[in-house]
């Protein structure tokens, strides 16, 4: 077996991967016992008609196909471990030459990692993040503890209102015909939270328990079930109850209740503190990212297409776990929305270039200041994640393999990378807003 490399332009190579004859031969015979069992012919039982018989009524490329796929899916990963070429793309097979008591020739055409060009990463200018917390921010955050902390009880003696929790039972139709999901029994609804369409909530407002009532709405024109979309509809509703949120007071007695301290003055302060705590991380991040986007604009770099293909679906695998997790899988998602998974693609297409440029110059900075990650480091992170799991650091490392190890440490190579650059920035006052975009916001 052979391995012929030729780089071409645009950071692509042609592998040219010669199999010898005998090796296509043995993969034709394999081919023909996986496919025997489904040939029948007069005079031989199935799964008994010989090779040379079968080759003789189809012809001798009948088995082609599986013996080619066989051996491309062998001898590739072969032929590509340890070359020196960094290949960061899927294979574009090619079949130059495939004949029985020939060699088998194909040419995988790839992407390699592109060369970097890097502009100046030190010293990198960057706009300063706010991080100062105001009143309205500490009390917005003290708002949220407090609506956490209300109690649900049940209204009798007046109607609802906005923000109520109602339940309610409904019976939808259009034209006098019931849809599907139409109709609900003891339904959840907080009045205000734009579940239902249109007005639906508004009609409930006013009512009062025991109630039955018609609420007249008009679906949307862009409405995901198309048979409904932009009809009007009716809904048969009983209000079965109403409940509305207490909340507490606040007071020494609700900082103790809710935190470690035992006054609510003590607990204010500490919620300024975590505020500006978690602004500061944020503006850490910001300023990071900041460096990186500075970077690549400064930065020489020509992308191959095949690896931006390939971070596309990453992406949208990516997208589809997401989605999974939410009970939901990529077929309905395209339909509701409907998009194609090209379409989906497409609109990753920048993402995907971006992330890619970014891993390139943050590789690259790592490469142009030799940084090193020693072993301690690499097993101080495999602990974490460890613990994370709940597991062993060993059988933990089992799990994950050498693979997994490794990434870590490029990981943990590429953090340190930013952190010089973000250390080493300078950061300025953000440019005055034009008056009338200030004013807009």
């Amino acid at each position: 077996m052979s391995l012929a490399v030729e780089k071409l332009e645009g950071n692509m190579a042609d592998l040219t991967i010669t199999v010898p004859a005998e090796d296509f031969a043995n993969a034709l015979k394999s081919a023909y016992n996986k496919n025997k069992g489904k040939f029948q012919m007069a005079g031989f039982r199935k799964g008994k008609v010989p090779m040379a018989y079968i080759e003789k009524v189809y012809g001798p490329e009948v088995f082609y196909e599986d013996a080619a796929n066989e051996l491309i899916n062998k001898t590739y990963p072969e032929e590509i471990d340890g070359i020196e070429l960094d290949i960061v793309s899927r294979p574009e097979i090619s079949v130059t030459q495939i004949e029985k008591g020939k060699d088998f020739i194909y040419v995988a055409k790839v992407a390699t990692r592109p060369e970097v060009k890097l502009g100046s990463y030190k010293g990198i200018e960057v706009e300063k993040e706010d991080i100062s917390v105001s009143d309205e921010e500490v009390k917005a955050e003290i708002e949220k503890a407090q609506k956490e902390n209300g109690r649900k009880v049940d209204v009798t003696d007046r109607p609802a209102k906005l923000q109520d929790e109602v339940k309610i039972d409904f019976d939808g139709s259009v034209d006098g015909v019931a849809f599907d999901g139409g109709k609900g029994e003891d339904y959840n609804l907080v009045l205000g939270s734009h579940t239902f369409i249109d007005t639906f909530e508004d009609q409930i407002i006013g009512k009062s328990v025991g109630d039955e009532f018609d609420v007249n709405v008009t679906f949307p024109e862009d409405y995901q079930a198309e048979n409904l979309a932009g009809k009007a509809a009716v809904f048969k509703v009983k209000l079965n109850s109403i409940k509305e949120t207490q909340l507490p007071e606040l007071d020494d007695e609700f900082a103790s209740d809710v935190s470690a301290f035992d006054t609510f003055a003590e607990y204010e302060e500490d919620v300024k503190k975590t505020l500006e705590l978690r602004k500061k991380d944020a503006a850490a991040r910001q300023k990071e990212a900041k460096c990186i986007q500075k970077l690549i604009e400064t930065s020489e770099m020509e992308i191959p297409e095949p690896m931006v293909a390939l971070q596309q679906d990453r992406m949208l695998e990516d997208f589809d776990m997401r989605l999974s997790y939410q009970g939901l899988k990529l077929d309905q998602y395209l339909q509701i929305t409907k998009m194609t998974r090209d379409d989906l693609k497409a609109d990753m297409r920048p993402e995907a270039l971006n992330r890619i440029k970014s891993s390139l110059v943050v590789e690259a900075v790592a490469e142009a200041e030799a940084i090193e990650v020693s072993d301690e480091e690499v097993d101080e992170e495999i602990k974490k994640m460890a613990e994370s799991y709940q597991m062993e650091v060993e059988k933990f490392k089992e799990m994950v393999g050498e693979r997994e190890i490794d990434a870590v440490k490029h990981d943990l190579k590429n953090r340190k990378a930013v952190k010089l650059m973000a250390e080493s920035a300078v950061e300025v006052e953000p440019a005055e807003k034009p008056a009338d975009e200030a004013k807009s916001e």
